[in-house]
């Protein structure tokens, strides 16, 4: 056999086995009077059942577009799912409501933290409880006072060993002010479950020696030492990241990191069975002309060393003219359950949720 029918079939064979790892199913497509289903978070309640919560969309596909707050149930670890929605919050923003997190507190309840749009101006995120398995919700609170546009990305929320909770958020603009891409990144802590919030000492511009970066949807991970990790999407060609040693009040400037991707964000969580860092983003890693800057492919990486270095680069999504983003991370067992945006550029990047499944395992291959 020559070596170019060789390196031909073991390729095919590694894909053949990656597809096989890999269950994709496209749950939540877009239908007459729902133009768009996308931005949501994962909670495995007390019966194993696995509660899906995301954003309905119903007058139009933007972001500011009415839109509710409903729910699907996977009784199986995310294999099948429920075929009818259940409304969790109406939409009782002046706009809409929208990217859900959702956390089981150390008292046992279920946080379930979301955004009340009321315009370009208003937009901060609210939180509800519920102590009967999101049966019934809370009353909402209020998180941020004063006003203003914050971004708090789906599924980004975080309770630390401590039972701090950390909401890191991108300002864009002031009460009366006109919306700014670039945004002014700082995190929200609650010592008392939820119930007061102060912001931290630490708010990241984006200013370097070079220009101001754009600064965009920030997210958190708790490293093993206690110091926290920010990841910050940019327009500087890579994730950015800041370091937190004090639970996240400070932070280091924010610099750029050896994830490599277009304006887009990334997704990190560490794995319960092995203890490493799971990534989920899209790696422009030496990308194509055609990719650049678009929001495909879509892949995973795991890191043994706290975020220092990324390996096993593995490929979820490879359509040139897919787009994926907006993930929700959930470990079932001995899988992991990915809830995220996998439209199509040309109709709706944002439009359809799909739910992608794949053993722990197979990340280590």
């Amino acid at each position: 056999m020559s070596r170019a029918l060789c390196v031909l079939l073991a390729a095919s064979l590694a894909i053949a086995a990656q597809e096989k790892a890999v269950t994709r199913i496209k749950l939540l497509p877009p239908g007459p009077g729902n133009p768009r289903n996308s931005e949501g978070a994962f909670i495995t309640l007390k019966d194993a059942r696995i509660l899906f919560v995301y954003t309905h969309f119903t007058g139009g596909g933007a972001d500011n577009a009415a839109a509710y707050l409903a729910s699907r149930v996977s009784a199986d670890g995310g294999l099948t799912w429920s075929d009818k929605d259940e409304t969790v919050v109406p939409n009782e923003g002046k706009e809409n409501v929208m990217s859900v997190s959702l956390l089981r507190l150390a008292s046992g309840e279920i946080a379930l933290f979301y955004l009340r749009k009321n315009g370009w101006d208003d937009c901060r995120p609210y939180l509800r409880l519920s102590a009967d398995e999101a049966k019934t919700w809370s009353e909402p609170r209020l998180c941020i006072e004063p006003g203003g546009y914050y971004v708090l990305n789906n599924d980004r929320v975080v309770q630390l060993k401590s039972g701090r909770l950390v909401m890191p958020v991108a300002k864009h603009t002031e009460p009366g002010g006109k919306f700014s891409g670039h945004g002014v990144v700082s995190c929200f802590l609650s010592d008392d479950a939820g119930k007061t919030w102060r912001q931290s000492t630490s708010k990241l511009t984006g200013e370097t020696p070079k220009g101001r970066v754009v600064l965009q949807e920030p997210g958190v991970v708790e490293l093993k030492d206690g110091r926290l990790l920010m990841f910050i999407r940019t327009n500087a060609g890579s994730q950015f990241r800041s370091l937190s040693k004090d639970g996240g009040d400070t932070w280091s400037v924010a610099e750029p990191s050896n994830i490599i991707s277009p304006l887009s964000p990334a997704s990190i969580k560490r794995i319960p069975k092995t203890g490493d860092l799971l990534l989920i983003w899209n790696n422009h890693q030496g990308i194509d002309a055609a990719r650049r800057g678009k929001r495909t492919p879509f892949n995973a990486a795991i890191s043994r060393d706290e975020g220092q270095t990324w390996e096993h680069v593995k490929t979820l999504e490879d359509d040139p003219g897919g787009w994926y983003c907006y993930t929700a991370v959930e470990f079932v067992g001995d899988r992991v359950l990915l809830g995220h945006c996998a439209g199509q550029q040309k109709t709706g990047g944002l439009n359809l949720t799909q739910i992608t499944l794949f053993p722990v395992e197979w990340l280590y291959k």
